[in-house]
């Protein structure tokens, strides 16, 4: 997402060189979505340059490639082992590695995805994001779900569209996420002490707003329990997403006001003598 084309020049420098432009979000967001290692494992060297561009304490979450969650169906430790040794350099900024599943995984899958979570090595942590409607509105498939989880002290991340979904779309890019997105039910259950939750508001601000108070009060309480959680904030053209991050941010700290603050974004534009 450090190369969304609406930031540029405007929340972000521009031009910006490639070994750059991560180091300029991380003045605007603490975490990001690793969602390009879903569609191929990245080269060392670059992963070691998102490593350069970060603190130790920034967050990626990334997500393991489809070549073994989708068209493998986790059997793949080839893979599997490439994508380890890639992502290496980062270290402790690597806060979680997801496993987001097919919709067409269901709860006859789960015992493959025990013993997938079983081979994982432990010095990662695992996230795991669901979509086969079972795991949301059955109770025995949410409990083997959770039962499996558990084994690794893995998280559940919830996908919550619930607001993107209460009206019709008005936008094009409303109207393209909505053949995409998933339509699943709230959950807001964490399962560790570090919770990731992914949600999608609008292009209009005020119904993404709107849409998080359930979150602002939800996190709050994780923070006062002890837990870390980790909040991705997205609309459907993501043009604002990181002013709305930092606005959710800056609800949630008025809860719980010894939150850290996030630090300050690097200028957008260069500085002028007058």
């Amino acid at each position: 997402m450090w190369t969304h084309r609406s930031w540029q020049g405007r929340l972000l420098a521009h031009p910006l060189a490639a070994h750059e432009r991560l180091r300029h979000y991380a003045g605007w967001c603490n975490a990001v979505e690793g969602n390009t290692t879903f569609y191929a494992t990245p080269a060392r060297d670059t992963v070691a340059s998102w490593a350069a561009q970060t603190d130790p304490d920034f967050r990626f979450v990334l997500k393991l490639p489809k070549l073994i969650t989708h068209e493998h169906r986790l059997a793949d430790d080839e893979a599997l082992r490439a994508f380890l040794d890639a992502i290496e350099p980062l270290g402790p900024r690597a806060h979680a590695l997801w496993i987001q599943l097919p919709g067409s995984f269901g709860p006859d899958d789960v015992s493959a995805l025990a013993r997938f979570l079983g081979r994982l090595p432990r010095s990662h942590r695992y996230a795991v994001e669901v979509r086969h409607a079972a795991f949301f509105t059955q109770a025995p498939a949410v409990r083997l779900l959770e039962a499996a989880l558990a084994t690794v002290s893995a998280e559940w991340v919830p996908f919550d569209t619930t607001a993107f979904f209460a009206g019709p779309p008005t936008s094009d890019a409303e109207r393209e996420a909505w053949t995409r997105k998933p339509r699943m039910p709230l959950r807001s259950v964490a399962l560790t002490d570090r919770p990731i939750v992914r949600y999608l508001g609008r292009d209009d601000t005020a119904r993404t707003v709107e849409g998080w108070r359930h979150w602002v009060d939800v996190v709050a309480g994780w923070l006062r329990e002890g837990r870390s959680p980790t909040v991705f904030v997205h609309t459907p053209d993501n043009a604002d997403a990181p002013v709305l991050a930092r606005r959710f941010h800056d609800q949630v700290r008025l809860r719980v006001p010894e939150v850290a603050a996030l630090p300050e974004p690097l200028p957008a534009e260069p500085a002028t003598l007058f």
